[in-house]
């Protein structure tokens, strides 16, 4: 029985035609297609205004120790909340279980 029906869908899938793709091969293709190919761009001028921002007002010594101090408040308030979250007494109980009757 499986193997009729392994014959009969491979039967099938043999009837059917290959999908033919529209991809173009070459920039000619492209063009003929509707769609150009991206351009690139130098990456020296990003690497440049990347350079610019490192070195701006916005990333001087007076934003930097702004950050370093919300980091201190950050890091002081992880502090705090990690540690255990249930009551001794409730984690007593917890691990105790619960206790069934036995069934007779």
């Amino acid at each position: 029985m499986r193997l009729m029906t392994l014959v009969l869908l491979g039967g099938l899938t043999a009837c059917s035609p290959f999908p033919q793709f529209d991809l173009p091969r070459d920039p000619a293709g492209a063009e003929r297609s509707g769609g150009a190919y991206p351009t690139l761009a130098p990456l020296t001028g990003i690497l440049a205004r990347a350079d610019a921002l490192a070195t701006s007002e916005r990333s001087g010594p007076a934003t930097l120790s702004g950050l370093a101090g919300r980091l201190a408040a950050l890091e002081a308030r992880a502090a705090r909340l990690r540690g255990p979250v249930l009551d001794p007494s409730v984690r007593q109980r917890l691990l105790r279980g619960v206790a069934r009757p036995t069934l007779q």
